[in-house]
This record gives C-alpha cells, sequence and structure tokens, in this order.
C-alpha cells in the first residue's frame, strides 16, 4: 500500500512538473524582455531543468529536487504577475481606436464606433464615428460566426439592430501592433492586450466576407427586450473599463466568446457551462440546444440559409449590406 501511494505521488508530481516547465518555458519564450537568443535559450534552461527534476523524483534526492524547482517556478510566477497590458502602442489601424459609451436614459452615445471602407483586405479608408441609438427601438441581436479555420473555431460578433434599419456590430479582439499577426498560442502568455469594437456591418462583417475570405454564418436569436437591452448595456460597460483599465486576451480565457459568455450571464441569462462554449465553432447547435434560434425549423436548415457569402459579395458592400445578407435567414417567433 505505500509503495502504491508512493507512487501515485510521484506520478503526480511528474505532471505537475512537465505541466509547469512547459508553462514557464513558453512564458519566457514569449515575453521575458531580452532579444530572441537570450529568451530561447532561457526557456530551453527552464525545460532542462524541469527535465531534471522529473529525474530526480525517482531517486533519493526527490524532496531537494521539488524544493528547488518550487522556487523557480515561484520566481517565474512573481515575475509573470509584474506584467502589465499596455495601454498604448503603435496598433493596428483597425483597432487602434476602444470604443466608449455614454448613456442618457436609454440613449446611447458612442464614440470612435468603426465605419472603415474596405477596397481589400490592406487597402481602406479609415473612419471613426459618434453615435447614439436610442434603447426603446432595439429589435433584434443576431450572432454572426466567422469560421477562420475549419468547422471547429470561429469568431463571434454579436450586432443588435434598430428599427430605423441601422445595425450596430460588436467584436471582441486581439489588439495586434502595426504589421503583427494573431497566433493562439502566443495570445495564451499576454502577447497582446484586448480591444472591443463597435462597428458597422458592412465594415466588420463585410471585411471577413468579402476580403479575408471567411466562412461568415448569421444566426438570428431569439431574446427578450430587457434581455437584448441588458447585454448591450454589458458590452458599453465592458468596453468602458477596458478604455480605462486594459487587458490582455487571451485564446482560452479572456476571448470573442468568454466575454460575451460573461455578459450574458451578468445581464442575467443562463448560459451552462458546456465544451461547445470552448470549442466555439459549435456555438449554432448550443443556441439551437437552448432554444435561442428558430427551433421551429431542423438545425441544418438554418446553417444553410446562414452562410452570407453570396448575398454579401452580390451586394458588394452598399448602404444595403445589412438587409441583403439576411435574405432568406429564418428568424424565430418570440425575437424582438
Amino acid at each position: 500500500m505505500v509503495r502504491l501511494v508512493r507512487a501515485i505521488v510521484i506520478a503526480v508530481l511528474v505532471l505537475l512538473v512537465i505541466f509547469a516547465s512547459a508553462w514557464s518555458s513558453l512564458a519566457l519564450w514569449y515575453r521575458l524582455p531580452l532579444p530572441e537568443v537570450g529568451r530561447q535559450a532561457s526557456a530551453i534552461l527552464f525545460g532542462l531543468f524541469g527535465a531534471l527534476v522529473v529525474v530526480a523524483l525517482f531517486g533519493r534526492r526527490r524532496f531537494r529536487a521539488v524544493l528547488a524547482f518550487a522556487v523557480a517556478f515561484v520566481l517565474v510566477l512573481a515575475w509573470w504577475s509584474t506584467i502589465e497590458p499596455p495601454a498604448n502602442g503603435a496598433w493596428a489601424p483597425d483597432v487602434a481606436r476602444q470604443v466608449t459609451g455614454e448613456f442618457d436614459g436609454d440613449l446611447l452615445t458612442l464614440t470612435n464606433v468603426r465605419d472603415f471602407e474596405w477596397r481589400s483586405a490592406t487597402d481602406f479608408t479609415q473612419r471613426w464615428t459618434t453615435r447614439s441609438y436610442d434603447l426603446n427601438k432595439l429589435k433584434s441581436v443576431d450572432m454572426f460566426m466567422s469560421y477562420w479555420s475549419g468547422p471547429t473555431i470561429a469568431h463571434v460578433i454579436m450586432s443588435f439592430g434598430f428599427d430605423d434599419g441601422r445595425y450596430l456590430a460588436w467584436s471582441i479582439e486581439v489588439r495586434r501592433l502595426s504589421g503583427g499577426s494573431f497566433s493562439p498560442l502566443a495570445d495564451l502568455f499576454k502577447s497582446s492586450p484586448l480591444v472591443i469594437l463597435a462597428a458597422d456591418e458592412r465594415d466588420v462583417i463585410g471585411l471577413r466576407s468579402n476580403f479575408r475570405g471567411e466562412d461568415v454564418q448569421i444566426y438570428r436569436l431569439r431574446a427578450s427586450p430587457v434581455a437584448a437591452r441588458l447585454l448591450l448595456r454589458e458590452y458599453v460597460s465592458d468596453a468602458n473599463a477596458l478604455a480605462a483599465t486594459p487587458a490582455f486576451y487571451n485564446s482560452l480565457t479572456t476571448n470573442c466568446t468568454t466575454t460575451i459568455v460573461k455578459m450574458m450571464r451578468v445581464a442575467g441569462d443562463a448560459v451552462p457551462t458546456d465544451w461547445r462554449l470552448v470549442v466555439n465553432g459549435y456555438l449554432p447547435e448550443y443556441a439551437y440546444d437552448r432554444g435561442a434560434l428558430d427551433i421551429s425549423v431542423p438545425l441544418s436548415q438554418l446553417r444553410s440559409a446562414a452562410h452570407i457569402a453570396a448575398r454579401a459579395h452580390e451586394d458588394g458592400l452598399s448602404p444595403n449590406f445589412s438587409q441583403a445578407i439576411r435574405v432568406g435567414v429564418p428568424s424565430p417567433q418570440g425575437a424582438l
């Protein structure tokens, strides 16, 4: 029995050391403020140190090895805790500004609403605008899924429609430096800040459907007026908080899906934990199972109607873009 317990303890320690070594090595590689050769050497050395500790766990000096590793890992964590997201930087133009908003009763005024005119994925005219919206005229909430890497992973954008025909899309993104790119692995290690964008659909949706070649799908949601207004208020609240205190984007814990889920829960909606909230390409199935979509028709029919590429290209980012991409898309009974 003693041998069995010892074996279990050693096995657990081996797994913990391997995980902590891998995490620390990657953290040093991505964030240590040294030239590339210094970061590479530090990451390799910590990995080798972890490997030696694993070997030592099977010998007589396991206690000393574990103690030494614990001290080293605590030092890495202490350094890690000092890394703060930058408030300023040479940001890429499309994520250069953080939207903010003010409420006067039910009248919402937003500053830095993005309204870029895109001619290609790299050629565009910048426009940042100030706009006002009456929450009493909010009539719809739609979910856009933009599949950029196969069927399992998508970028999620929520869009609020008003009875004057305007749509306000919200996109939670990586705040890249100019010339930088998105890396899911690097963004697990405090590589990029978070930014919340409010934008015209023909900007933030049209860019993805017409120029980036992503498979963009739209799903019209069932939401009560109260829930829709609360969710929009949460977007504004989070945007204002982010403008005041920058935060890091994280590919697993703080991304376009997890942030929306948090907002919906704060707004009072029940969002049970589900693996599809992580593997977010399956969010339409999750929403369908929760009754948030039109369940009077099969999900396969909703999926078929959801693809906007043909309608978006035919429209060509005209002022009628939002109406054109919704042609033939079912709306659930009980929608706003």
